[in-house]
């Protein structure tokens, strides 16, 4: 709750024994900077309770969210907080930010206060992580990876129906998700969904992961004034490439890829009226996307190990009389039946990213959402640089979602070009169907990434984890433990 009750605050007020406060002291290195401080506070103290409060201070990067976690060292029982979420497990408290003070600016601070029992001792905390970051001690410089990741991840090229490194090996991408880019920024909320900050990130390492798939938002990114400019252009585009350079330092090949596009769309399945980035659209469009891609492409373009997946997912079939007139939307743009704006097509962004100089990797995934790659070949977009892949996404109520269609659309495709599911998942809070995604692509080498890294309810989500520190969910144990297996 974000105040406690006027019965409580009585009943502090009028406690025995007041202490004032007892204050937890920043201790660094000399010369040096903690990433972050906080000092607890005991502020009142009766014979069973005490009311406390914490002042956290951000030093690092600017943040959307927030998560302080400590532990309880005599036996005290949180009972309620206010201006945070607060929960205990164990002796472990954590103190989540709300929707209205989760923004934690560089050198900006907030407080929280809860009240809890004691017995015996009320011992004051003496470390404190925000999100995963230890608090109070001087920031330790980070040391470099060590094994496979050593020299980051490879250069990704096509070789026929392969990926493949510089030296001609086959390589698959296996991964997650990270979402947040595509949605906070427009909502005016901050620019990722949850910590990105390097704990979190080694977190997914740890899972054995060698690639994160980053959604992103084109008003965002080219600074639109409809944009909160703490959350556009140079903003928005720096934390983008803070988060690609953690995936690096972690041996992980990063995807940017474009989720949320301009465009008004009312028609069949439409995720949104507003002509703004705000939601899902049946294609992007040629009054910014191309302008997105060129700029993306500039920025990562003399990094060849960054992989660019030019639209979400596409569903020009929803707003279509029939499936031939989609695929010629998905491919040329234009004048689409159904859709109110000028279309950029799959040729449009392919040109946009190439007319740079850029010969990085490129996803193109098909239309229905992704899940439809059945003229995929038909209508593939000319590569000048020859490196093009299909992405493809499957969830188990998805139309294309068992092996009879999969050996019959997926399979063709898979056999000419290299085959990437960029999103699979299941909103069954299990893995079952993933299970059976992965082995269909285990069993062909081929590439897929779940959805999603975030800590959200997994049958809306669904989510692979329900901490940033890597704690799975019933649904992401099932990832987890096969690329731990593939690749432990």
């Amino acid at each position: 709750m974000r105040h406690p009750p006027r019965s409580v605050l009585a009943a502090v007020a009028g406690a025995a024994a007041l202490l004032g406060s007892v204050t937890v002291p920043v201790v660094t290195a000399s010369g040096a900077a903690p990433a972050c401080s906080v000092e607890y506070s005991v502020t009142s103290q009766w014979d069973s309770g005490f009311q406390g409060a914490v002042r956290i201070t951000n030093n690092t990067a600017a943040m959307s969210s927030w998560s302080l976690a400590f532990d309880f060292a005599g036996g005290q029982e949180l009972t309620q907080g206010w201006n945070a979420k607060w929960s205990q497990s164990g002796t472990t408290v954590t103190a989540a930010s709300e929707s209205y003070n989760g923004s934690l600016a560089t050198g900006a601070s907030v407080s929280a206060g809860f009240i809890a029992s004691w017995s015996g001792s009320n011992a004051v905390p003496t470390s404190f992580k925000l999100n995963g970051t230890s608090c109070n001690t001087a920031v330790e410089p980070t040391p470099a990876p060590t094994g496979p990741a050593e020299d980051g991840p490879p250069v990704l090229h096509v070789s026929g129906n392969k990926l493949v490194d510089a030296g001609g090996a086959t390589r698959r991408l296996l991964g997650v998700n990270r979402s947040g880019g595509e949605f906070m920024c427009v909502q005016g909320r901050g620019i990722f969904d949850g910590p990105v900050d390097d704990a979190s990130v080694k977190a997914i390492a740890d899972w054995k992961a060698n690639t994160v798939r980053i959604p992103l938002n084109e008003e965002c990114w080219l600074g639109l004034s409809t944009i909160d400019p703490a959350y556009a252009g140079t903003n928005y585009i720096n934390a983008v490439k803070d988060l690609v350079a953690k995936v690096k330092a972690h041996g992980m090949t990063p995807v940017v890829e474009l989720h949320w596009t301009y465009g008004q769309y009312t028609g069949n399945s439409a995720g949104c009226s507003d002509v703004h980035a705000s939601c899902q659209k049946p294609m992007p469009d040629m009054r910014y996307t191309p302008s997105f891609w060129a700029s993306v492409a500039n920025t990562f373009k003399n990094d060849r190990t960054v992989v660019f997946d030019l639209f979400n997912e596409p569903y020009p079939d929803r707003a279509t009389s029939t499936t031939t007139q989609a695929w010629q939307c998905w491919r040329d743009g234009g004048s689409c039946p159904g859709i109110g704006y000028e279309v950029a097509g799959m040729q449009d962004l392919v040109d946009s990213v190439r007319g740079t100089g850029a010969t990085n990797l490129i996803l193109a995934g098909g239309i229905a959402y992704s899940n439809d790659l059945s003229q995929w070949l038909t209508y593939k977009p000319a590569d000048p640089a020859g490196n093009l892949a299909a992405a493809w996404h499957v969830y188990n109520f998805n139309t294309c979602a068992n092996e009879s269609c999969w050996n019959s659309t997926l399979a063709p495709v898979a056999a000419q070009v290299p085959l990437v599911a960029g999103e699979i998942g299941e909103n069954t809070c299990a893995h079952g169907f993933i299970d059976q995604v992965m082995k269909w692509f285990d069993d062909r080498g081929l590439s897929y990434l779940g959805w999603t890294w975030n800590t959200w309810d997994c049958s809306s989500g669904p989510s692979l984890i329900s901490s940033y520190d890597g704690t799975p969910t019933a649904f992401g144990t099932g990832l987890r433990d096969h690329l731990r297996a593939l690749n432990g």
